[in-house]
């Protein structure tokens, strides 16, 4: 991998954002870049920012907060091997340890809020999350890896996902996949009539005239727009 690409994963508690190798005056730019091309998959989201062995004082750590927050985006810990860095983010109250490694929650991928969350696939290295239930009015899903939803995404509900988006239920929210940026990402469901459907930077709605009985669609980008085709198994 580039040392100087962030890198994005999943975590219990919200995501995880490492930072490159690069200048730390580098780093933040690129930062405000990936935010800025994928506004609704951060949006609303907690992060946790990896510097590494980077020695940050509490001015600097302060910039890259304030940075996240113009995105509505909150840092809640920093995590670096430097003990500069380490006591620098203690003081402004930010948690520096992230606690055992685990596999990713569906519940902690849960964000009881109204909001969510390149051109690059997500990283293969990050685990696809599947949550078995459904998706609630209020409730977003935010994971940058492939995502499984066995239930419903009820009107209200969201998921942005950074790869594909299956569905084995109704879709009646917002469902967004390839947040960042993968124009080639798919979304299927057994009945796709969605708020917003959006793939990538392409965004569509469904069809305000009643449709017939509902049918497995998959969904992705052909020409420079959304398209669905019935969804078959081979």
């Amino acid at each position: 991998m580039n040392p100087d690409k962030i890198a994005i994963k999943g975590i219990r508690q919200g995501l995880l954002v490492t930072l490159g190798e690069g200048d730390w005056s580098a780093q933040l730019p690129a930062l405000e870049a990936l935010l800025s091309e994928s506004p609704s998959f951060f949006k609303g989201g907690r992060v946790a920012l990896d510097v590494g062995a980077r020695a940050l004082n509490c001015s600097e750590i302060k910039k890259a907060r304030a940075l996240l927050a113009r995105h509505h985006v909150e840092l809640w810990a920093v995590v670096s091997t430097e003990p500069v860095t380490e006591a620098a983010a203690q003081e402004l109250g930010l948690v520096i340890e992230l606690g055992p490694s685990a596999p990713l929650a569906e519940e902690a991928a849960l964000q009881e809020s109204k909001r969510l969350p390149g051109g690059q696939p997500p990283d293969e290295g990050i685990e696809g999350l599947v949550v078995r239930r459904t998706l609630r009015s209020g409730q977003s899903l935010r994971h940058p890896s492939h995502v499984v939803v066995i239930g419903d995404v009820n009107p209200g509900a969201e998921v942005a996902a950074g790869g594909n988006i299956v569905v084995w239920g109704r879709v009646r929210g917002v469902v967004h996949a390839g947040a960042l940026g993968d124009d080639k990402a798919v979304i299927c469901g057994l009945d796709l009539a969605p708020t917003q459907l959006r793939i990538a930077g392409h965004i569509a709605r469904s069809p305000e005239e009643k449709r017939r009985k509902p049918a497995p669609e998959m969904a992705s980008v052909r020409e420079g727009r959304i398209v669905a085709v019935p969804w078959r198994g081979k």
